[in-house]
């Protein structure tokens, strides 16, 4: 293998920039040459459009700088026409074009969907870091983004909780998490919450509404409420107005963090954790792995197949739970 490529696909997450930037320089370490593709899937099919390519090579100086940065200089799309037949084969033969032998793939599920597609039509070897705030991938113990969207959430949480304490209010805080409640119980835990709702557990109205009321019996006079995106009992504002047609005497707001929690400079842990994987996945490319995701488990790198990170799903923490349930009273 001479020749390999990265690119970044779905929802940008802080530290993206520090993996490719670790693909990158040691794509150079191993006497390799290194492509950058644009706008994932979408850049890979579209090949050069006017005078900005999306295709182009990569040196050390292209990352230079970049690992404090949010985001990521690639850019990050998703791409309808890479689900097509056609729309593949034209992303092969703009592979083949630029002699590209071997990809790496930062993203999430739908990343490692399409790049799973791609090996078994084309045979162009693919490895994927994960990559998305969400941490609902099946084989790592954390995702590149996921702490430091944990900890913007938080600040956030202090902020609201102080507002809260001021006006004897109770606020219904919704982060993201559309299928995982990672997220959620990690900023709930850290920011002090009385209750954390999740996809993953059956909530019930009647259990919020008696936790803020034997809360005000207690004497406790602000509450906070953190409700994940995909929560089933509805986002935050119907939960919200469920909890108030019952308890009239309360005082509640409710605020949704949406995408302030994609952005942002990343912590020192997920510039690390994206380094190592980066620096792993060319590794990986180079010792012959394919359809693999390269995550971090017990604090050593694994290599989990993209079919078992997609089909499975990651089991939540329920210790957690319990632990936000103990510590609110």
């Amino acid at each position: 293998m001479k020749t390999i490529a990265v690119f970044t696909s779905g929802g940008d997450a802080p530290g993206m920039n520090a993996c490719i930037r670790a693909v990158v320089r040691g794509a150079i370490y191993y006497n390799l040459r290194v492509f950058g593709i644009r706008r994932g899937y979408a850049g890979m099919i579209r090949g050069a459009v006017g005078r900005e390519e999306d295709i182009f090579e990569m040196t050390s100086k292209s990352v230079s700088n970049i690992i404090q940065r949010g985001g990521t200089i690639l850019k990050s799309s998703r791409s309808k026409e890479f689900m097509t037949p056609e729309g593949r084969a034209e992303a092969y033969e703009n592979l083949k074009k630029n002699n590209i032998e071997g990809v790496v793939a930062i993203g999430g599920n739908g990343t490692f969907t399409g790049a799973e597609i791609f090996h078994k039509e084309y045979g162009i070897p693919i490895v994927g870091a994960p990559g998305t705030i969400d941490n609902d991938l099946y084989g790592t113990d954390a995702t590149i983004g996921f702490d430091t969207a944990v900890n913007t959430a938080m600040e956030a949480i202090d902020k609201i909780r102080d507002t809260a304490g001021s006006h004897d209010r109770v606020f219904f805080v919704e982060v993201m998490g559309r299928d995982s409640g990672y997220l959620a119980i990690r900023s709930g835990i850290s920011g002090g919450a009385e209750l954390v709702l999740i996809p993953e557990k059956e909530d019930s109205i009647e259990n919020v509404i008696d936790t803020l009321r034997k809360g005000w019996q207690r004497q406790k006079t602000s509450s906070i409420v953190i409700v994940a995106e995909g929560e089933e009992l509805g986002n935050a504002n119907s939960v919200a107005h469920r909890v108030q047609q019952e308890l009239k005497e309360l005082d509640i707001r409710v605020t949704t963090l949406g995408h302030i929690q994609r952005g942002g400079t990343p912590t020192a842990l997920d510039r690390i954790r994206a380094s190592r994987i980066g620096l792993a996945c060319v590794e990986a490319l180079l010792a012959g792995k394919t359809n693999v995701m390269v995550g971090i488990h017990n604090h050593k790198i694994v290599h989990v197949p993209f079919w078992e990170t997609i089909q499975k799903k990651k089991p939540f923490q329920e210790d957690m739970l319990r632990m936000v349930e103990i510590l609110s009273i």
